[in-house]
């Protein structure tokens, strides 16, 4: 398969690694090593590939920034595609149409549309992830959401073909969009309608935004961001924070003691730290509370490390 690979990496200009560690592609630093990785760099060569791999029958899986992403230790017996800076194109169409390659990040849309000074994107301006990623899991913050500026998105299916489907289609609600439920499809673009504003305003609110996250959130450890789902009712983070779990650890995997909310990387944790972490997590928060939280991160490869 490698050699099937590397013919068709060639043919497109893409580059084709092997045994790269997932810990430098995620941003919670944790996962052994894939495999294979090939930098998309085209729909064409997207398609392709996918192509062969389902073909083939031959283990894939699509990777943006990594940061909502908890990868195994054992890493990915697979092919990793990676949708980074080769696919992250950004134009306006129009004065108030943006398209994004899938493999954007929200800070650099957020800052396109702030110097065309178009509003919409401020409070998502400091997640760190990919336009598709946001899109797939209806990324969110400070009130905002995908869902409020998306209208449409080109997208892959699972046979290699290239489709479309506008924002009422899409089911978007709290962290699911019709790509959770449909994961063989690949996003490859992302088109979002902005409304006016004073770039100024615009500028301010960013700012603000972000002061706000240097100030609550433990941005010096890594971590995948929120690590469990807002259960309806109430907050994972103040539950969590209820049942007296700030600062609980396995291994090197600590509950934060500055948000309640994330999980970190306080020292060397292995993704069976984290898990395991968790599973103590929400084990006493239902038997304290009676919630049940579910996980936000998606776990990459096989945690029994087979």
């Amino acid at each position: 398969m490698r050699e099937k690979l590397q013919k068709l990496c060639d043919t497109y200009g893409t580059k084709l690694l092997e045994n790269v560690p997932l810990s430098e592609h995620t941003t919670f630093r944790i996962g052994g090593t894939a495999d294979l990785w090939a930098e998309v760099n085209s729909t064409d060569a997207l398609s392709a590939l996918v192509r062969l791999c389902r073909g083939e029958h031959y283990p894939y899986y699509v990777l943006g920034r990594g940061s909502n992403i908890l990868a195994s230790d054992a890493g990915y017996r697979g092919l990793i595609l990676h949708i980074g800076n080769d696919f992250s194109a950004i134009r306006m169409e129009d004065s108030r149409t943006m398209v994004c390659e899938a493999g954007a990040t929200l800070v650099k849309a957020a800052k396109t549309a702030e110097e065309h000074s178009r509003t919409g994107m401020e409070g998502l301006s400091g997640i760190p992830g990919s336009i598709g990623g946001a899109l797939f899991m209806n990324a969110g913050a400070y009130n905002y959401e995908m869902s409020q500026i998306v209208t449409s998105c080109t997208y892959l299916d699972k046979n290699g073909e290239i489709r479309e489907r506008r924002a009422c289609d899409l089911e978007l609600s709290y962290r699911h969009s019709w790509f959770t439920d449909h994961t063989d499809n690949v996003i490859l673009t992302v088109t979002m309608q902005l409304e006016a504003g004073d770039q100024a305003e615009i500028t301010a609110k960013m700012q603000d935004f972000l002061a706000r996250r240097n100030e609550k959130q433990p941005l010096n450890y890594p971590s995948a961001g929120s690590t469990f789902k807002r259960p309806v009712g109430n907050y994972a983070s103040a539950l969590i924070d209820q049942c007296g779990l700030k600062g609980y650890s396995v291994g090197g995997a600590q509950v934060s003691e500055k948000h309640a909310g994330f999980v970190i990387n306080r020292d060397n944790a292995t993704c069976a730290d984290v898990l395991q972490l968790c599973k103590d997590v929400r084990r006493i928060v239902n038997e304290k509370t009676g919630y049940k939280l579910e996980l936000e991160p998606i776990l990459l490869g096989d945690p029994a490390g087979k």
